[in-house]
């Protein structure tokens, strides 16, 4: 048994929602047509530079369809696909899903309040939440499951300028802070071989991160897709980024997570994107979980696990 109460070697998300609701609970992947303040103009244009939504989007989950049927189409693909499943959570993943005023967001997630839909999971940006957002959040938050995750990316301003982000890690903390501090539960996701970042910046990110109210967290290494600006940029300067070959990453996940603090469950150690998309780094066909196998037992040949190494933990 670790600090989390259960036999893996880090707080598992699986068993997080076994816990919640008693049972697996699969995430229906939705796209409601939102965009991004970095796209748009009004803090900036071209997104992300990592960026493209087509890397990460199921084939149902398309703008153009209505939410209602989104879910009714992502509930009979994962009861095909897993049927392990009967409850199931509208994930709003495409692009910054508050990005719009109140009255259009209530419009949207009341739709999404269908049979079989037991909470919501929210991605956006850090700057694309206030107030008067996070209290309906919290309202819609009595009666459903409902967890914002915010785009983290980095803890370094200048490595979220190099981006395109078009916020700073300030804008991060307070709204990770008031997402919290209403009942809210709330995600992260952190990405690792940023260019400019060495891998002593990245480590340093466990104690940081293990400081803010996180719930859960993703972590993915970084790809070069097909159709982002770092496309264009790695085939230019290919020596300007330094991507991680798996075994090396595999041993630097193992150590961030012995000084990530064991109450944030880790959803994801790694991207998994359709090859056809995948510019670099050359991981080759491996699934995620393979990946997951790999680093479970380069832990147990450690024996280490999730937080081992916080300062003021005994393990």
């Amino acid at each position: 048994m670790y600090l989390w109460g259960h036999s893996r070697r880090f707080n598992s998300y699986t068993e997080y929602f076994k816990t919640i609701f008693g049972e697996r609970v699969q995430k229906i992947s939705l796209d409601a047509g939102f965009t991004c303040p970095n796209r748009d103009g009004s803090k900036g244009l071209g997104g992300c530079a990592y960026c493209n939504n087509n890397s990460f989007s199921p084939s149902y989950c398309k703008p153009d369809k209505p939410i209602a049927l989104q879910i009714e189409e992502g509930i009979e693909f994962h009861k095909v696909r897993y049927r392990r499943a009967d409850k199931f959570l509208a994930y709003f993943q495409a692009y910054s899903n508050t990005y719009k005023d109140i009255e259009s967001l209530k419009a949207i997630y009341n739709t999404a309040k269908q049979q079989g839909i037991v909470g919501f999971v929210i991605g956006t940006r850090p700057d694309c939440v206030d107030d008067e957002k996070l209290d309906y959040f919290a309202e819609l938050a009595k009666d459903y499951y409902v967890i914002i995750e915010y785009g983290i990316e980095s803890c370094y301003d200048k490595t979220l300028a190099r981006v395109n982000r078009g916020h700073d890690f300030a804008t991060t903390v307070s709204a990770i802070k008031r997402t919290a501090e209403r009942g809210i539960n709330v995600g992260g996701h952190l990405i690792f071989g940023l260019p400019g970042e060495t891998k002593e910046d990245m480590f340093r990110q466990a104690d940081i991160i293990s400081e803010l109210p996180l719930n859960t967290i993703k972590f993915h290494q970084l790809q070069i897709i097909k159709g982002t600006r770092f496309e264009k940029e790695y085939r230019e300067n290919p020596d300007d980024f330094s991507l991680f070959e798996m075994s090396e990453y595999l041993d630097f996940i193992v150590r961030f997570i012995e000084h990530l603090h064991p109450s944030i469950v880790i959803e994801r150690f790694a991207s998994e994107s359709p090859p056809r998309l995948v510019v670099a780094p050359e991981w080759g066909l491996i699934r995620y979980d393979e990946v997951l196998r790999l680093i479970e037992k380069k832990m147990e040949q450690r024996d280490t696990w999730q937080g081992k190494l916080v300062n003021g933990l005994i393990s």
